[in-house]
Parts: structure tokens; C-alpha cells; sequence
């Protein structure tokens, strides 16, 4: 039978043949897919960035899914989202999962990214697919953010109101940047269209063609090898030590490589289903309404950091810092491995680079936990939605109850506590009369 060529097996050869003639899978796609990679590299710490690609993968999957209901327009935006929620057959599950994919994949990609920086990968020749990698980072950022606009919900008017007012802040084309990004002088209905293609068209693509090429520049280069102690990075010996390593004990990355990639990818997906399933979807929670200044805005966790330290900054130095500070920090990442891509890539043998990843992260840490709480934010129903203690008011002469009323009809509550209860954005009041 198999040599009349007539069986179903040899039936799907033949339609496999011919689009193989026509598209040269073989010659070019399968060469990358069974490449040859180190066989040290086979390990757990390599498997993030495939990760962070199948969140990817879902995340446009389900944001397909989700414009097929999302209305990107100022009135009707927030009612559709709760029509997702609760209208549309598992609508909110798709939300949950895009939410959830969302915050899935900035935490992979940092992960990545931290693990990339400790096992010295971005030093010679990868200096390319670092930067790449960096300007992946931003553009994820950005989708994450301009997703929580796509809520438009308080948090994303208030959040895009903050944004607003820093780039009205840059000399000479402040409000010309403004009307860019609003479609006008203030946020209304050509805003959310402006930042539903950015979100749906421009991002994405910009994504999808950075990942072509930092994808081709790894496969090209190759995967950094497990760094050993005392093998150094030099200009004239690394390509011809790695291509030797490669040819003595490298492995192919399908079936070999893949394998441990695969499997954290089944872990990643099964936790992102779970998370989505548990807890839900985010938001929104509540109509931008800009009458309404009784709210407490934030932005999504990996933005809490930015939010606090913009909070806290003292005046004189808040513009200077806002405008210069991001683009300082962001071109320093870039320029990595142009100022440090030479010499030991060990971690066990760079104690500065552990400093800067813990030192980094607690100052992360720390200002996350503080936007959280946003102790600068005035509680504004403080003066009257909290009564004031007991023990301030009782046997107290009449002139200094006029004092309570003052405080009371001042709303300086708002701003200050009294016994535990009221704002956190000035200093306490409980020994206010001691100080004077």
C-alpha cells in the first residue's frame, strides 16, 4: 500500500511537499526552530522570555476577543465594560484574562530582564538585543497603561489627567503635545479615540516588529551561554570560545531546549486562567466624572512607584525631575553594554550588580507600598464623615470649643488626623496645642 502512494499519510506528505516547494519552510523557518543552542542554557533561569511571548500570544487573542464588544467612545466606554461584566457570556472572563495577562506578562518580562542584566547577557555581541529588549520593556509599559485608559473609569481620567499635566510642563510645545494627546484642549470624545488606536493599532505593532527582531538578533547571535566564574568577555576570543562550545556540547533547541520552556509555559498559562477565574477583572470602578473630587485615583500596580515619587517630589524640583528623570534613567538601561560589555559576566563575581537589582527593588518596593495608601491625598469627607474624639471636646472651656469648631469648619481634617482619624497629608494634630 505505501508504495502506491495512495494512504493518508502519503496523501498529507504530498500537500505538505507542495507548500514546503512554494514557501521554503524548510530552508527557512525550521533552521531557527532546531538551532543549536548550549546545553547549559537548557535551565530554568532561561525560560521568562518565552513566557513573556505566550502572554503575548493571549493578550491578542483576548483583546481581539474583547473590540469585538469594547466601545471606544467617551459616553459609551465604561457602559460597555459593565456590559461585558455582566451582560456578555463570559465577557468578564475574557477581561480578567486580558487584565491578568496584562500584569502577567510586565512581571515576566522583568523577571527577564533582571535575569538577563545578572547573567551578564547584554555585554558583547548582544549589546543589540539588550537594547531591543529595553525598548520591549517601555513599549510593554506603555501598553499597560494606555489598557487602563481603555477602562475609563476614574482612575484612568484622573491618570491620564496626571500625564497631561507633565507634558503640559515641557517648554515651547507643552500644549501643542496636549492637544496630540487629548485630540483637543481637555479630555473628551476624540481622547479615547486617540488612545484606542494607540492601544489597538500603533503599540501593538511597534511590539510585534521589535520582537521580530530581538528574536532574529537571539537566534542569530545565539543564547548566552550559563556564565561561568572567570570566563571573561573579550572582543577577540568570545565568538570563536561560544561557537567552539556550541559545536562540543550544544544541543538543538527543538525537541531539547524547548522542553523545560514548555513546560513553565503550561505553569504560566494554568496560573493566569486561575488568577482570572478567582479574582476577576479589573474594574472599572466608577464613571469619570470630573465633577467628583471625593475619589482616590491610582494607577495599576507597576505604575505606583512613578505615582509616588510624582507625589512626593518637593515643588521646586518637581518639573525638572518629571521631565528629565525618565528619559535619564530609560537612556542609562539603553546604553548598558556600551559603557560595561567587557570582562566578567558571572554574578557570583559581580557584587554591584547585586546591589543595584536589591537597592532597586526596595526603592520600588517601598513607593509602591506607599501608592497604595497615597498618604498625600487629602481625605475630603474627613471633616464631616469622621466625629471628631470624644476626649478633645469633653470639659472643655467654651473658648476652646470655638477652637474645635474652627478646626472643624476649616476642614482641616481633611489634611490632618486627630486622634487616628482624618487625612495623612500634614502632620497630626493630637499635640497641635503643645507645639504652639
Amino acid at each position: 500500500m505505501a508504495a502506491t502512494g495512495s494512504g493518508p499519510k502519503n496523501r498529507l506528505a504530498r500537500i505538505g511537499t507542495w507548500f514546503d516547494d512554494r514557501l521554503h519552510f524548510t530552508e527557512s523557518i525550521l533552521p531557527p526552530i532546531v538551532h543549536a543552542v548550549p546545553s547549559n542554557a537548557a535551565s530554568w533561569a532561561y525560560v521568562f522570555g518565552s513566557a513573556t511571548l505566550l502572554c503575548l500570544v493571549m493578550q491578542i487573542i483576548t483583546g481581539i476577543c474583547l473590540a469585538l464588544v469594547y466601545a471606544p467612545a467617551a459616553d459609551e466606554a465604561w457602559k460597555s465594560l459593565l456590559y461585558l461584566n455582566y451582560v456578555q457570556p463570559l465577557g468578564w472572563f475574557l477581561r480578567a484574562m486580558h487584565a491578568w495577562g496584562s500584569h502577567f506578562m510586565i512581571a515576566l518580562m522583568t523577571i527577564h530582564l533582571v535575569q538577563v542584566f545578572m547573567f551578564g547577557a547584554y555585554k558583547y555581541p548582544r549589546e543589540l538585543t539588550w537594547v531591543v529588549g529595553c525598548l520591549l520593556f517601555i513599549l510593554t509599559l506603555a501598553m499597560g497603561f494606555s489598557g487602563q485608559i481603555m477602562r475609563f473609569d476614574q482612575d484612568a481620567y484622573w491618570g491620564l489627567g496626571i500625564v497631561v499635566s507633565i507634558i503640559g510642563r515641557v517648554p515651547l510645545i507643552g500644549g501643542e503635545l496636549i492637544h496630540l494627546v487629548l485630540g483637543g484642549p481637555i479630555i473628551g470624545a476624540e481622547t479615547l479615540s486617540r488612545w484606542f488606536a494607540l492601544h489597538v493599532f500603533v503599540l501593538p505593532g511597534l511590539l510585534l516588529g521589535l520582537i521580530a527582531l530581538h528574536l532574529w538578533l537571539v537566534v542569530k547571535i545565539g543564547i548566552n551561554e550559563w556564565p561561568m566564574p572567570g570566563r571573561l568577555v573579550t572582543r577577540e576570543r568570545y565568538l570563536e570560545e561560544y561557537h567552539q562550545l556550541v559545536a562540543d556540547e550544544g544541543e538543538p533547541f527543538v525537541p531539547d531546549g524547548v522542553q523545560k520552556d514548555v513546560v513553565f509555559a503550561g505553569i504560566v498559562l494554568l496560573a493566569l486562567v486561575t488568577c482570572a477565574a478567582v479574582f476577576g477583572p479589573a474594574g472599572p470602578n466608577g464613571e469619570p466624572n470630573p465633577t467628583l473630587i471625593n475619589t482616590l485615583p491610582r494607577p495599576d500596580f507597576w505604575f505606583l512607584p512613578l505615582f509616588a515619587i510624582f507625589a512626593l517630589l518637593p515643588p521646586y524640583m518637581e518639573s525638572f525631575l518629571m521631565l528629565a528623570g525618565p528619559p535619564v534613567l530609560i537612556l542609562l538601561a539603553v546604553a548598558l553594554p556600551f559603557y560595561s560589555n567587557l570582562g566578567e559576566k558571572s554574578f557570583k563575581r559581580r557584587p554591584g550588580a547585586w546591589v543595584l537589582v536589591i537597592m532597586v527593588f526596595l526603592i520600588l518596593g517601598v513607593l509602591a507600598w506607599l501608592g497604595t495608601f497615597s498618604p498625600w491625598s487629602p481625605h475630603m469627607s474627613a471633616w464631616s464623615g469622621v466625629p471628631t474624639p470624644v476626649q478633645y471636646v469633653q470639659g472643655r472651656t467654651p473658648l476652646e470649643l470655638q477652637g474645635a469648631l474652627v478646626i472643624q469648619n476649616k476642614q482641616c481634617r481633611n489634611c490632618h488626623s486627630l486622634g487616628g482619624e482624618g487625612g495623612l497629608r500634614g502632620p497630626p494634630l493630637d499635640d497641635v496645642a503643645g507645639r504652639l
